[in-house]
């Protein structure tokens, strides 16, 4: 019996101590191990780690933008007459057909008087043009295609009365140039190009960007601007148009450039009338100075269209020019002699294809030759 009893204390003893023993290792195993110190890390004290962070380094300055040098724009539209070339199809080729014929009689005459006619020039202008053609023709008996082309050709010229002053009006300090017309025509891209033309002729140029109401239309005069080295002044996206064209004009003033060349807005998101609007950006301007010249930009290839619209702004802001864009796209190369007689305003410069020198004084010699292939 006392073994039995001193058998089991002495198993209870060792029991306990196994406890012991366990206790210690089940504590510490569940204590995780301190993470490592990163190694670029500042240590315990202020010590600096192994590796120290790298100081960022300076973004390196843009390059100053390349200012380009326009070309120059005396007898630009005699290098860009190929680009007329869908209009002389009309004009080279079918007119051209009809008159070398052996016999003119009156469905020969009635062909050319709807090639015209096909061509935009207009049903009075198209009579008056024939009937003289006719006239003449019969008088000189010729039957020459040399000589036709070149009745055609004398016709045609005399049709865009070749003594209308053409020039822009820039003889002011500062001259101030209002450009207008709808948004699509290519208004805001040809001011940019307008401004490349009088910069090509020696003058300095300041734009302002009136038409506040189209997000993109600032950005692109800039960009037009940046490339010749000419300032624009901007307002704020939805500004008011006047007050920016009052601002640039001032500024022009002030800097004394040559010529303030002021874009306007096309279209308003707001009830205002557009022609409402553009009345009263010239007003605003005027009490800086005068207002030398109001072109109209229109699309040639609306055509009769474009006219009606041509015609609400002549009564708002004194159209002294128009400036006729996207010639080349277009086989109706007439619509400037229906503008002319239309409006009886003076087309000042032709757009003539994408490029930023495709804008060229309007000489109608120039513009017949390149029609009919002969000299006027």
């Amino acid at each position: 019996m006392e073994f039995v009893i001193l058998g089991i204390v002495l198993a209870g003893v060792l029991l306990l101590a196994g406890l012991g023993l366990l206790v210690p290792r089940i504590r510490r195993r569940a204590v995780p191990p301190a993470p490592p110190q990163a190694a670029d890390q500042p240590e315990e004290g202020g010590g600096v780690g192994i590796l120290a962070p790298e100081r960022p380094t300076e973004a390196p300055e843009a390059p100053a933008p390349t200012i380009e040098t326009p070309a120059p724009t005396a007898g630009r539209l005699v290098r860009l007459r190929g680009r007329l070339s869908r209009s002389q199809s009309v004009f080279g080729k079918s007119l051209l057909a009809v008159l070398a014929r052996d016999r003119l009689d009156e469905d020969a005459w009635e062909e050319i008087e709807d090639s015209l006619i096909a061509a935009d020039v207009g049903v009075e202008a198209t009579h008056e043009i024939v009937g003289r053609l006719r006239e003449r023709t019969k008088v000189l008996g010729t039957r020459n295609p040399t000589e036709l082309r070149a009745l055609l050709a004398a016709e045609l010229v005399e049709a865009l009365d070749p003594t209308l002053d053409r020039s822009l009006n820039v003889a002011g300090k500062p001259s101030v140039l209002l450009v207008v017309g709808v948004n699509g025509s290519g208004k805001t891209t040809t001011c940019g190009k307008i401004a490349r033309v009088l910069i090509a002729d020696g003058h300095t140029v300041l734009l302002g960007a009136a038409d506040t109401f189209r997000a993109a239309a600032s950005e692109q005069l800039a960009t037009w601007a940046g490339r010749v080295g000419a300032e624009v002044v901007r307002g704020p996206e939805g500004a008011d148009p006047a007050s920016v064209a009052f601002d640039a004009v001032k500024k022009g003033v002030d800097t004394g450039v040559d010529t303030v060349l002021v874009d306007t807005a096309g279209r308003l998101q707001n009830k205002v009338g557009l022609m409402d609007e553009l009345g009263k950006v010239k007003r605003v301007v005027e009490k800086q100075g005068p207002v030398d010249e109001t072109l109209l930009v229109l699309d040639a290839t609306t055509g009769q269209n474009g006219l009606e619209q041509a015609r609400v702004f002549t009564e708002v802001v004194d159209v002294t020019g128009v400036v006729l864009t996207k010639l080349d796209g277009t086989a109706k190369g007439g619509i400037v002699i229906a503008v002319q007689r239309k409006l009886g305003i003076p087309v000042k410069l032709v757009g003539l294809g994408e490029g930023p020198d495709d804008l060229a004084p309007f000489e109608p010699a120039a513009f017949v030759d390149a029609l009919v292939g002969t000299d006027a």
